[in-house]
């Protein structure tokens, strides 16, 4: 991508379709989106790649007609990542300032890296650590960065997102088989919150809930820091398994009955009402009561709401969440869902869309709940620690404090060769630094919906 333009591009890979997205951030702060396109994908479930060469074709797809259309080219972008592969987990560490002298920048980014440094499985590779709160001596609950702070002892706790070292590599693959560069991996649910939710909303206590065709993506928010995230190995696809089976019909008949006629509450359907659904060449057509398939939805989407519940309360934030739930993602599309979440939860409940950027020419995009993670990755590009590719020179100076460091680049011809052979051991020991970066018939037919 022309770096004279100032550009963000950005991938979301999903379980139904593939976003590329293109934005620029004004000197205000606010993201302007200049252009989306979305094709299907099948070569993905659940957030792990199946098929790496169709999941690159449906990238080279999107990214295709999106140069067409904004006469640009694209070279680098930032892509989502989510799935069942990904855990989290606390994390805190703790340094000592000789003497008790001033905080420094250097300290406080010692302890981040100190918690790339913990123990994980096999084939397992650190994401995002995400500072929460910091603690200087005795006085805690500190939030924001404690330089400048003096004091003795530096404690930090930390959110550490953790997912499949072989799961990031075939993301890598796909975006390098389409032509492109990765510039660094966000956790989709990281990006969603960034696009639909308010720093009033996080302060107070929310939880965003992104219901994709794979999974349901959560994340908690509370005195503005980011408590808990989870992977739901259940998303909009299931709902459609479930009435493909229990109509007996095929499964893009299913797909449109539900984002045409679905409702996510039986007792509001209508029991008089039927939609006709043709049958297989040499078959009778069907007819299918708008009750009957609100009951199969309902059924699958408690299951799925019982399962955000039981998030909440490990989390231990459920009773202090004033701003309650956020709704997004192609699934809270879904007619009475927020009415269902109320009901099972007892918090409010609101649909979220891309409320934080603007746009001249993609504004109905902004209203489409299924874009708001391709639209947030370009908010959250180099915000969360990870999420970014580090220079080399940055590698070979992780561990050296700034003075050490201002006299190591003095003598930078003097020491070629050694520092070669430190950059290359750093970049295969898997931590942050290595690069991860008009009749009811015509409505069944060979289109694409998502949920």
């Amino acid at each position: 991508m022309s770096q004279e333009l100032n550009l963000i591009s950005a991938i979301d890979i999903g379980s139904t379709k593939v976003v590329a997205v293109v934005g620029r951030k004004h000197p205000s702060g606010l993201l302007e989106v200049l252009g989306i396109e979305k094709v299907p994908c099948t070569g993905v479930k659940r957030g792990a790649v199946l098929n790496i060469e169709e999941t690159a074709r449906s990238i080279q797809q999107a990214v295709l007609a999106l140069e067409d259309r904004l006469g640009i080219k694209l070279s680098e972008v930032y892509a989502s990542i989510t799935g069942q592969h990904i855990r989290t987990m606390g994390n805190r560490s703790y340094r000592f300032i000789k003497g008790g002298s001033v905080i420094s920048t250097f300290d406080v980014e010692q302890l981040l890296q100190d918690s790339y440094r913990i123990v994980l499985e096999p084939d397992e590779k650190i994401l995002h650590v995400i500072p929460q709160d910091y603690i200087v001596d005795h006085e805690s609950g500190i939030k924001k960065s404690p330089e400048g702070y003096s004091g003795q002892k530096i404690e930090g706790n930390f959110h550490v997102v953790i997912g499949r070292s072989t799961t990031i590599k075939n993301l890598e693959k796909c975006i390098e088989r389409a032509g492109l560069r990765l510039n660094g991996l966000i956790l989709s649910s990281l990006a969603s919150s960034d696009s639909v939710l308010s720093d009033e909303e996080k302060e107070a206590g929310v939880v965003m809930v992104d219901i994709g065709g794979g999974t349901t993506d959560l994340a908690l928010f509370h005195d503005g820091i980011l408590r808990y995230t989870a992977v739901i190995p259940f998303g909009g696809n299931v709902i459609t398994s479930d009435i493909k089976e229990g109509c007996a019909i095929l499964y893009k008949q299913a797909e449109a009955l539900k984002t045409r006629f679905g409702s996510a509450l039986g007792t509001l359907a209508r029991e008089d009402a039927l939609v006709t659904i043709p049958g297989i060449p040499g078959w009778e057509p069907k007819e299918i009561s708008f009750k009957s398939l609100a009951c199969i939805i309902q059924a699958r989407m408690e299951e799925i709401i019982e399962l955000i519940i039981h998030h909440m309360e490990r989390s231990g934030f459920y009773d202090k969440l004033g701003a309650g739930i956020v709704l997004t993602g192609g699934g809270a599309r879904l007619n009475h869902l927020s009415e269902l979440t109320k009901l099972k939860t007892g918090l409010d409940v609101r649909i979220g869309n891309s409320s934080r950027a603007f746009s001249t020419e993609e504004k109905d995009a902004l209203n489409d709940p299924s874009l708001v993670t391709a639209i947030g990755l370009m908010m959250s590009a180099g915000k969360y620690p990870g999420s970014t590719i580090v220079t080399r020179e940055q590698v070979l100076f992780e561990d050296m404090p700034p003075e050490e460091t201002t006299g190591k680049k003095k003598k930078s011809s003097g020491n070629k060769s050694k520092k070669s052979k430190k950059s290359k051991k750093t970049e295969f020991t898997g931590d942050l630094f290595e690069k991860i970066q008009r009749n009811f018939a015509s409505i069944f037919d060979e289109r694409d919906t998502e949920m």
